[in-house]
């Protein structure tokens, strides 16, 4: 039951745009990491493993699965969320623009390709990505407040 004695001295803040939530821990290779000093968690969700090369999503984070003229398929899933990670990743300055758009979106092909996406999907869906993902990457998502 809410009490009703509750004051709202605060608003709840969320963000929008999310549609999946992981729950399970995923780990993607990633060749060509800034040289880090040492392990580097990005928010609550995402961990950059300099030793080993590597990110790591943890259960809870959400994204939104794929984007754009496409519909969501099981060959599409776990590419869109290494892709939305590494993207979440640039906005925030963590990685740079470039060359890491570049690579964000070939990592996203190839991870389609290894879990079944034909070759000429996964190229339509990089070219896509290449064309029209810029804007992505420019700034964090709104935070909104309720009520």
């Amino acid at each position: 039951m809410i009490s009703t004695f509750r004051k709202y001295s605060k608003r709840m803040e969320y963000k929008g745009g999310y549609k999946y939530q992981l729950l399970t821990r995923e780990k993607q290779s990633l060749d060509g990491l800034p040289d880090l000093k040492k392990n580097r968690k990005c928010g609550r969700f995402i961990i950059l493993d300099n030793k080993n090369k590597q990110v790591t999503v943890l259960p809870g984070y959400a994204w939104d699965g794929p984007s754009g003229p496409t519909y969501d398929s099981v060959n599409f899933m776990r590419g869109s969320l290494i892709h939305d990670a590494l993207y979440q990743l640039i906005r925030n300055g963590i990685l740079p623009e470039d060359p890491w758009r570049e690579k964000s979106d070939d990592i996203l092909r190839e991870i389609c390709i290894e879990d079944g996406m034909s070759r000429f999907r996964a190229w339509y869906v990089w070219k896509s990505v290449r064309v029209f993902g810029g804007a992505a990457t420019e700034k964090p998502k709104e935070i909104m407040k309720a009520p």
